[in-house]
């Protein structure tokens, strides 16, 4: 498999200063970010380390479910999932993402409500990137087989 790459660029202190982060691997695009507009509530138009956890969490959640629910015999028609990352105080100082909520909604032909949790059980214990956020305190799954 290759490597991905991202880049950022930052210029200022911590609370006073901006920055970008870049997709280089992909070349999609350039985000602004900053302390301020992470730690406010809507964002402030700019994306977060917090965001974009979310945004690879859920990807690669989204595809080693699709992955199983194939094996498991079905056809997948959609898969919608939202990944809550929430940061948080760390006792030992700083700050920690403490929970991860992921809300997955599929629709799914040819496997039962039961075989699609038992899926999306074992997508959540075998995505690449659940296994690299260990760490987390909590990691949460809703999981819900829409009619397909």
């Amino acid at each position: 498999m290759p490597t991905r790459s991202a880049r950022t660029a930052w210029d200022g202190g911590f609370e006073d200063g901006s920055g970008q982060v870049e997709l280089s691997s992909s070349g999609l695009g350039t985000f602004e970010m900053s302390f301020p507009k992470r730690s406010s509530d809507d964002g402030g138009g700019a994306t977060n380390p917090e965001e974009l956890l979310g945004a690879a969490h859920s990807s690669c959640y989204t595809m080693q479910l699709t992955a199983l629910l194939g094996q498991k015999g079905g056809t997948v028609h959609s898969i919608e999932t939202k990944a809550d990352v929430s940061l948080g105080e760390d006792p030992a100082g700083g700050f920690r993402i403490h929970t991860i909520a992921l809300t997955v909604r599929g629709e799914v032909e040819g496997v039962d409500e039961a075989a699609f949790l038992e899926a999306a059980n074992d997508a959540k214990a075998q995505c690449p990137l659940s296994k690299a956020l260990a760490g987390v305190d909590s990691i949460t799954l809703d999981a819900t087989l829409e009619s397909a």
